[in-house]
């Protein structure tokens, strides 16, 4: 099973694994139903399968439920086992799977006779995942299983020339005794790089030329969208080319995002920040240690960078904002994780794994999990929900720990209630650096926020307003309620005709926060306790670092 010329690294994977004689059957996951551009044409996995990974093969079977079993090649071999019976072969998994195992001991029988038995043969069986699905039971789902599993190690298969190769979209969804298999090799599809993204661009200029400009820069354009199937971008430049409307390199972000986040099914958000941390109000200190980091990982300097954040406040500091700036000051986009958990047993890992595809092939990112304490799951989550909280935590610890990750995924969590997460995911080569971001300390803090986010809503407050107006403002302000703040005074302007300064004063009146202050208190001392440098913290502050319980 010579890889041809150009191969994806899986394929070579699969092929050493099997010319070497390491294994006999393989598991493909992931990117598996994408396009790959082969030669002149863009062709499914399958079909890739059969005709170039498997050429040298005399006799190619598939199987998947909805086909039954197709003879892709070596018809007229399999003709002369006496049990074929071509024209009834059965379509139901269990009688299908033991039709080929009969086929398989026919040449197994041979080659005890002392026969020559020259038929190298090759099984694809495409979603193995629904034949024997990771929550089957039953005497069926126990007879495929078993099947599959000696397929892959007993006698007579492996000592044919002999190959299995299952194909899933997600490793957990498929029963772990074939999935997990100890003679089974597990080979992960990624979704395409830069490169392969280039050739499928090369092919698609050949057919539909309009879609491209004559400039155009198609290692720039695969550059551009690294996380996009082929078969999305496909789909993209034949529409463009029967509008006859070129691809610009203008639109590259918006293509992305959108084609990324249809790919992704509604389980990421894709963010693409114009903002840098200059839109970031306050914590200097903070401001500083981030631009710090972002010039390492633009150097590539990442013996000190880390591999994650944390980002611990009161509600409404702007964690979510943050994260905005963040990534606009590297240049980078963000994946925001979004609600991945399901009520079907083993879709919530599959979303999961989904998830990590796609941030594995971005390449440089950052991944953005919100509401950190409730998304993460935890170590031990009893019975109540089967274990999937404490499956979903395995996960993703595992993936955040990845040392390969270093300076290609930064890992940012936000939480008002940081002490709900795991302390294994807090630890240091998970979230090396935690900030506690906080509402103001000081009046002047206050008045500042206050004009930062006046001059957004076109309200006119000069230096002057504001001093004058200093004294009555509240402390504890978060950035949400200051946002709601100079809203109700902007309000006030367009309904009552008033002028701003005059706004803002009436609507200091009677002013409370909207967080009740036992529970400001109580989110800012445990985020604080959080912090990984107390130089994060104002002084005023310094005193909510002692231990509290909570409320």
């Amino acid at each position: 099973m010579p890889a041809p010329h150009g191969a994806p690294a899986w394929a070579n994977e699969l092929a050493l694994a099997y010319e070497s004689g390491a294994h006999g059957q393989f598991i493909l996951y992931g990117n598996v139903h994408d396009r790959i551009a082969v030669g002149a044409q863009l062709v499914g996995l399958a079909g890739y399968l059969e005709s170039h990974l498997l050429s040298s093969f005399q006799v190619v079977l598939s199987y998947d439920l909805g086909n039954g079993i197709t003879i892709e090649r070596g018809g007229e071999l399999v003709e002369k086992w006496a049990g074929a019976n071509l024209k009834t072969m059965p379509r139901e998994p269990q009688p299908a799977l033991h039709w080929i195992s009969r086929y398989l001991r026919y040449l197994g029988n041979l080659r005890a006779l002392g026969r020559e038995v020259k038929e190298n043969v090759a099984v694809i069986l495409r979603g193995v995942d629904h034949i024997v699905p990771a929550d089957g039971a039953g005497f069926e789902h126990g007879s495929l299983t078993s099947v599959l599993r000696d397929w892959s190690s007993e006698a007579p298969f492996a000592d044919l020339s002999f190959t299995s190769i299952l194909i899933a979209d997600n490793l957990n969804d498929v029963e772990p005794l074939v999935a997990f298999s100890t003679h089974a090799s597990r080979i992960r599809v990624p979704l395409p790089d830069s490169a392969e993204i280039e050739r499928a661009l090369t092919l698609l200029r050949t057919h539909e030329p309009k879609a491209f400009p004559p400039e155009a820069n198609l290692a720039q354009i695969g550059a551009a969208l690294v996380g996009v199937t082929i078969s999305a971008l496909e789909s993209l430049v034949k529409i463009r080319d029967h509008s006859g409307q070129a691809l610009s390199s203008a639109d590259l972000t918006r293509i992305k995002k959108e084609l990324v986040e249809r790919d992704s099914a509604g389980l990421v958000e894709f963010i693409e920040s114009a903002r840098t941390l200059d839109a970031y109000h306050g914590q200097e200190a903070l401001k500083r240690w981030l631009r710090q980091d972002i010039k390492l990982w633009q150097t590539g300097d990442l013996k000190a960078l880390p591999m994650g954040y944390l980002l611990c406040g009161p509600v409404g500091t702007g964690k979510t904002f943050l994260v905005e700036c963040l990534a606009g000051e590297a240049g980078v986009p963000v994946v925001k994780l979004k609600n991945f958990r399901d009520r079907w047993v083993g879709s919530s890992e599959g979303n999961l794994e989904k998830i990590f595809r796609l941030i594995r092939a971005l390449g440089r990112c950052m991944v953005f999990i919100d509401e950190a304490d409730q998304t993460l799951g935890r170590r031990d989550s009893g019975s109540g929900d089967s274990g999937l909280s404490g499956r979903l935590y395995s996960m993703i610890a595992q993936e955040m720990s990845d040392s390969s990750n270093r300076g290609r995924v930064l890992w940012i969590l936000a939480s008002s209630r940081p002490d709900l997460i795991e302390v294994d995911l807090k630890r240091p080569g998970r979230v090396d650096v935690k900030v506690p971001l906080l509402p103001t300390s000081t009046h002047a803090e206050s008045a500042a926020l206050i004009g930062a986010l006046a001059k957004r809503y076109g309200l006119q407050l000069n230096d002057a307003d504001l001093a004058a107006l200093q004294s009555r403002m509240p402390l504890l302000l978060t950035p949400g309620a200051a946002e709601a703040l100079v809203v109700k005074a902007y309000r006030r302007v367009r309904t009552e005709s008033l002028e701003p300064r005059a706004a803002l004063d009436a609507c200091l009146v009677g002013y409370q926060n909207p967080v009740p202050a036992d529970v400001l208190e109580f989110q800012m001392r445990i985020s604080i306790r959080e912090a990984t440098d107390l130089a994060f913290v104002p002084p005023a502050f310094h005193k909510y670092a002692e231990p509290t319980a909570a409320p």
